[in-house]
């Protein structure tokens, strides 16, 4: 990292008046800092992630790359794949003219119920903190800032605005600060954000937990800046750790700031002390002085990003179940496993499923970007085997509410070209602004709402087959629908569950009228908004159609007849953005709708049925002993499609492993909940979170955290122990090169402290032709400690080390003795 002028900065500070200086300390607006000329200080451009880089604004006509969830690359379990993974984020930031990613977001999956569960890494500190550490590198690397958040115990969407989260202080210490931690003291983060929630009492903005251990402890010299609309007092935010708040320009601070400056309420070198965070961040991006970012990359630095995509949603991809069978149900002689297929062997392949034909690439809320293509695993499979060969039925719906309309159905009534006119208008019927849009999902943000917009009117020809359709519009607010200049609709749409920032676009209702129509049709929408936040104007409109399928008994009965006349069938099963997203938890883990039958019935037609997951968090698979293989993809980014056909027909090894565990029922006493109680959530579960509590139950999830196959066979054969170095001999005993993850994992008996049953302490990620090979996994001090007193110490003795290929797959045991 580029060393930064203390000396500069404390000068540049002295030449700024108290207002001058407060200014900087909020927004300029939704998504930048302020400038300010006197000292040669550009404004800095904000961006969320984490799996892209969305730029100003949610806009199709600049296309962002995205790559698959966070859980996804959770799963490679690969401290390498995550820094090209930050690499990628990093160069697209600076094709976009961002300074800084909001990202990663490395809170851990408490609960799998949590709603931005595929926003997340895992449920364990150690591997969540070693990849985001080399995200946090791989963005750096092109003089771009990442900012983990949210700091700290974010680990739910129930009530995330004003929970306080009840947390003791080993726990905090060991699991949920420790996930931070390694990205702070190694990775040199250069920004963190501070959560909505509280935590044992003051809300984030206002915590002592930003100062100790962050700012004190860690030595983290960068700028702590608040989540969107987080900071709501002046005085307890202002005197905490608190540096910056977004968005503006309106906010607690201002002019408030300034008076309780002038009264001697909080002092001018705290607010002198914020400002050289937030120059020293601009010294590091580019943004003060002359020369180019610290550690920026060049464009030859950049991989092909679409390339990219499809190899980590291959890294990603989780093999749970792989059995063998042949037609007629029986284990088919001399096969390991139903899967690689031969593609030249195949014939006709039954691919079915909503989420197969459209996919969920990403997750819902801040992390949404939007690309220039998607494949989709039905576009993946066709193009690999040809389109004479894959056959296609829904067979069950997933997709809720309005769904945008298709760019090819849109012709734009002005320009005559794809898409459509949206033209922003005032009270008086004024056009203040009008756009020419290729998709019917929008999104306006801040600065891009003009002054003075009362409502927003859309309009397009539809070029749809005749007959009965149900369109309308996901919307907060009033909207009215011509259509051939015949009103069908005028009504109101008014989100539900939680009123904070962002319900507008994560929570729009559908509002729907059902038509006839003759063929294609002149639509015109007019949408008055409801009004947002204050300095938080966002307008989310999506203008669409609602799937409707009248008789779901009779499509899955039309998908199993499918499957039974096909060699193979593939179901891919997933959620929607109705039940994945920010802005509210689960309420079930079942899969939505009639999927659960559609898998039945498949697996009952066809014994070669083959299942992709497609959902960011894990949901119950309640058949997943009926059918032939099960592979978990997870949100699987703009190249899915493409990753799903490379697995499947063997051109690729599935390479990930759980990074969390996969409860059966969801009900298990080993999970837990992430809904507060009278507006308090208390972590009374301590340390035993994840497979940490389903091994202090006993409980038998799914799948264990760890688990995952390949197409090759392993053996473990042995290992040493020198100090806290641990080498493993194993053997790749198949025909074929693969991956396997080596995990190591510590437990002490008959310990004075009170333990998990066994813990993550290291793991290595292994390719190999098939023979013999070596692992080697470097057991870090940070795994022997335990938080006692409020401090940290270690406990003499002997401690075991369990290796294996699962938490609940070790075979292998050696001591380890630690004497100080």
């Amino acid at each position: 990292m580029a060393s930064v002028d203390d000396d500069l900065l404390t000068a540049l500070i002295g030449e700024l008046g108290l207002e001058q200086k407060v200014r900087l300390l909020t927004g300029a607006d939704f998504w930048s800092t302020p400038a300010e000329p006197a000292i040669g200080l550009r404004r800095m451009v904000l961006s969320d992630g984490p799996s892209g880089v969305r730029g100003q604004s949610w806009d199709e006509r600049d296309p962002s790359l995205s790559l698959p969830s966070s859980s996804a690359l959770g799963a490679t379990w690969d401290p390498a794949a995550a820094r090209r993974y930050g690499s990628a984020l990093g160069a697209e930031a600076r094709r976009q003219h961002a300074d800084v990613v909001l990202g990663p977001t490395i809170n851990l999956h408490r609960t799998p119920y949590g709603g931005r569960h595929f926003e997340a890494l895992s449920e364990d500190p150690l591997l969540t903190g070693e990849l985001a550490t080399a995200y946090v590198e791989g963005v750096q690397a092109h003089g771009v800032a990442a900012t983990p958040k949210h700091y700290v115990a974010n680990d739910a969407e129930s009530e995330r605005f004003t929970v306080d989260n009840r947390v003791d202080e080993r726990t905090l210490r060991e699991l949920y600060l420790a996930a931070f931690e390694p990205v702070v003291t190694r990775g040199k983060a250069w920004a963190v954000m501070s959560a909505y929630n509280a935590v044992n009492g003051p809300t984030m903005s206002e915590n002592p937990l930003l100062a100790e251990p962050l700012t004190g402890e860690w030595g983290f010299d960068g700028l702590v800046m608040s989540d969107w609309g987080a900071v709501r007092t002046t005085e307890a935010s202002a005197t905490a750790e608190q540096h910056l708040v977004m968005p503006g320009p309106v906010s607690a601070w201002g002019d408030r700031l300034v008076a309780a400056v002038r009264d001697g309420r909080v002092p001018e070198t705290v607010v002198d002390g914020k400002v050289r965070r937030l120059l020293r961040l601009a010294v590091r991006v580019g943004a003060l002085g002359p020369g180019s970012p610290a550690d920026a990359g060049t464009p030859a630095d950049a991989e092909d990003g679409p390339v990219l995509a499809r190899e980590l949603a291959v890294a990603g991809s989780v093999l749970v179940r792989n059995t063998a069978a042949d037609r007629t149900g029986n284990t088919a002689a001399g096969s390991t496993g139903e899967l690689p297929w031969n593609p030249d062997a195949l014939g006709p392949v039954a691919v079915l499923g909503h989420n197969a034909a459209l996919a969920r690439f990403q997750g819902g809320g801040s992390a949404t970007v939007r690309p220039a293509a998607v494949v989709s695993p039905l576009e993946g499979l066709r193009a690999a085997l040809g389109a004479d060969r894959v056959r296609y039925r829904m067979g069950a719906q997933v997709a809720a509410g309005v769904q945008p309309f298709a760019p090819a159905t849109m012709t734009n009534p002005v320009t005559g070209g794809p898409g459509l006119r949206a033209v922003f208008r005032d009270a008086d019927g004024v056009e203040l602004r009008a756009e020419d849009r290729t998709a019917a999902s929008l999104v306006w943000m801040g600065p891009e709402v003009p002054d003075g917009t009362d409502r927003i009117e859309v309009a397009l020809r539809w070029d749809t087959p005749a007959g009965a359709h149900r369109v309308g519009a996901a919307a907060a607010g009033h909207v009215r629908l011509e259509i051939d200049g015949v009103t069908v609709l005028d009504t109101a749409g008014h989100p539900t569950g939680d009123e904070g920032p962002g319900a507008a676009i994560f929570e729009a209702p559908s509002v729907t009228a059902e038509i006839t129509v003759d063929g294609p049709a002149d639509l015109l929408l007019r949408f008055r908004p409801s009004v947002g936040e204050a300095g938080m104007p966002v307008v989310a409109l999506t203008v669409g159609e609602e799937i409707v399928v009248a008789d779901p008994d009779a499509e899955v009965a039309a998908a199993a007849a499918l499957a039974a006349e096909s060699d193979v069938a593939v179901v891919v099963v997933g959620t929607s953005d109705r039940f994945e997203s920010e802005g509210f938890d689960r309420t079930t883990l079942a899969l939505p709708g009639h999927q659960d039958a559609l898998v039945r019935a498949v697996a009952a037609a066809n014994p070669r049925t083959v299942v992709v997951v497609n959902s960011g968090a894990p949901v119950l698979l309640p058949w997943r002993d009926d059918v032939a293989a099960v592979l978990i993809g997870w949100f699987g980014g703009e190249r899915f499609g493409e990753a799903v056909a490379d697995v499947l027909l063997g051109a690729a090894e599935p390479g990930g492993r759980l990074p969390t565990t996969w409860p059966a029922t969801g009900d298990e006493r080993s999970v837990l909940s992430g809904v507060p109680t009278g507006g308090v959530l208390t972590y009374d579960e301590g340390v035993h979170v994840g497979y940490r509590n389903w091994l202090r139950h006993g409980g038998t999830p799914a799948y264990p955290f760890g688990h995952g196959l390949g197409y090759t066979t392993w053996t473990l054969d042995g290992a040493t122990v020198t100090g806290r170095e641990v080498e493993v001999t194993l053997g790749n005993s198949g025909d074929r090169a693969g991956r396997q993850v080596v995990q190591a994992y510590l437990s002490r008996e008959d310990s004075a402290v009170e333990r998990p049953a066994r813990w993550l302490a290291g793991w290595a990620v292994v390719d190999a032709a098939p023979g013999p090979t070596t692992a080697r996994i470097t057991l870090p001090d940070t795994a022997f400690r335990h938080r006692e007193r409020d401090r940290w110490a270690v406990e003499t003795g002997v401690y075991t080390l369990h290796l294996g290929f699962s938490v609940t797959d070790t075979p292998l045991r050696v001591e380890v003795i630690v004497d100080g």
